[in-house]
């Protein structure tokens, strides 16, 4: 067994979970900020550009993952396969979902340049829909992915997912609670 026949397929597979570890961060450290959990002087700025620059190393590692299964000589996933949602045979419902969990990010991660011609309004609405990413990440790597069942991989997303449904918790109970106070 020559390990460069699989090279392809490790490469995929490492960049896939880096992207989940990414993500993970980002929507963790997103939450962190929306729900102002910390409030030490200076601790915003510098969790901001943590957040974007994980944001944006997450995209890279999500497009690295499937380009890198172009290449994958037991999947042949093709171009198609790996752009189309559900249109790969390996797993398509899951392949599907992450896919979809792609271009969800990169069209939310990437509508931060743009809000100031979308507005600051629309673009936080829309940015609230990131959580969906983080979720479709997780679905698609327990449904497709090849580490999906290791103790390893499902300990990391059930250690992060803890304080990310809790962060995402009081992010969706506060809002109705700051709206009342408004009025």
């Amino acid at each position: 067994m020559n390990p460069a026949d699989y090279s392809w397929w490790l490469a995929s597979r490492a960049s896939g979970v880096v992207a989940l570890i990414l993500v993970t961060i980002s929507v963790g450290l997103g939450l962190t900020m929306a729900a102002k959990i910390v409030r030490k002087r200076g601790a915003g700025p510098m969790l901001a550009r943590i957040h974007e620059q994980t944001a944006l190393a997450g995209l890279v590692a999500i497009a690295v993952h499937g380009v890198a299964l172009l290449g994958d000589h037991w999947l042949h996933p093709g171009l198609k396969g790996i752009a189309v949602p559900f249109a790969m045979s390996y797993r398509p419902v899951f392949t599907g979902l992450g896919i979809i969990g792609g271009y969800l990010a990169a069209l939310l991660g990437l509508t931060f340049y743009l809000r100031r011609r979308i507005g600051t309004k629309l673009w936080r609405k829309m940015h609230r829909a990131t959580v969906a990413v983080w979720v479709l990440g997780v679905v698609h790597t327990l449904g497709a992915g090849t580490d999906g069942s290791s103790t390893w991989l499902r300990e990391f997303m059930l250690v992060t997912a803890v304080p990310i449904v809790t962060l995402f918790a009081v992010r969706m109970l506060r809002k109705p609670a700051a709206r009342r106070a408004v009025a």
